[in-house]
């Protein structure tokens, strides 16, 4: 593996070289059997029926108003389909799944407590990891390190490239370590939350739950085919795709030097008491200039990138700006 690093600078933190996180508590899922991808079709709002070995896309898992049970990642393997998704949500998708289960040749096998996750993003991270062609995104490959089977998976959850690697939980350590050795730095949990605030990706659980129709967390373009034909949830979907807007959808907001909003807080219009919406994540580490990056959940006129919104506070300078969709 490469060793050097190369130093750069994103609008929050510096990052030298490729970074390497643990992200060991997330969801894996792993679908079995001959049915499993004409399954797992009628079930998420992307396309799965036509993922060859190798391939992977994101999705959301809705039920039949439309809202959103769970957002995956969907990777195909030789042998079964992959799911990868926020931890804690393993017994919650098996029992939606399973209910569905009749006659299909399908087993669903949770892999969370057996298997273990790193994540790497950064300069030269698909080098370090002898990715010399890349991955496109959602492109996975399976490999033998020192006798544990990877799964390598291209996630750019950060907004730049970045690759999981699902492994048996007790090479995690060691992997990480080497990883390491070479020349990857060690980030942590504040790290990785501020990061993924930055890039505008949306945790289920925290940034959108149940409450939450699939157009509402602003990955349509990811996460919703159109053309795919009949799923659960999708005449509702579709509905709302043909109105042409939601009432309200997910947006990045950043707020002045020395503004740190709680999560859950309403927000307001920047000259009226008018409600604009509400702030889901805070990013736990300012940027550069002391900046905070919030995501929340903002009315659709509130939504264009440079609208002003403030915290509702008496504090005029509570105030924060609408940045672009990513």
């Amino acid at each position: 593996m490469p060793t050097s690093v190369t130093s750069s600078s994103s609008d929050s933190i510096t990052v030298i070289g490729p970074t390497v996180f643990d992200l060991s508590g997330r969801t894996q899922i792993e679908l079995q059997g001959v049915d499993r991808s004409k399954f797992l079709h009628g079930f998420c709002t992307n396309e799965i029926k036509s993922l060859q070995p190798g391939q992977g896309c994101e999705a959301f898992l809705t039920n039949i108003k439309g809202r959103v049970l769970g957002h995956v990642f969907v990777f195909a393997d030789t042998e079964s389909l992959w799911l990868d998704t926020v931890p804690g949500q393993e017994t919650a998708l098996i029992a939606h799944l399973d209910r569905y289960v009749i006659r299909e040749d399908v087993q669903l096998v949770g892999r969370s407590s057996s298997h273990g996750e790193l994540f790497i993003t950064g300069t030269h991270a698909a080098a370090l990891l002898m990715l010399d062609d890349g991955l496109p995104p959602y492109g996975s490959t399976s490999r033998t390190d020192l006798e544990h089977p990877l799964q390598i998976r291209r996630v750019d959850l950060l907004g730049m490239p970045g690759f999981q690697i699902s492994l048996p939980r007790d090479a995690v350590d060691s992997t990480r370590s080497r990883l390491v050795a070479v020349g990857c730095r060690a980030g942590t949990d504040d790290e990785f939350e501020t990061r993924r605030i930055e890039a505008g990706f949306p945790y289920f659980g925290v940034d959108f739950t149940e409450d939450q129709i699939a157009q509402e967390v602003a990955r349509t373009s990811r996460c919703i085919s159109f053309t795919k034909g009949c799923y659960l949830g999708q005449e509702p979907i579709a509905r709302l795709d043909a109105m042409g807007h939601t009432n309200r959808e997910l947006r990045r907001i950043r707020f002045q030097p020395g503004v740190v909003p709680q999560r859950g807080a309403k927000l307001l219009a920047a000259e009226s008491d008018d409600e604009a919406g509400e702030i889901t994540s805070v990013a736990p580490l300012p940027n550069a200039r002391g900046e905070t990056t919030c995501l929340g959940y903002l009315k659709t006129k509130f939504g264009r990138p440079d609208t002003a919104v403030r915290i509702a506070t008496n504090e005029q300078r509570a105030m924060g700006t609408v940045l672009e969709v990513v």
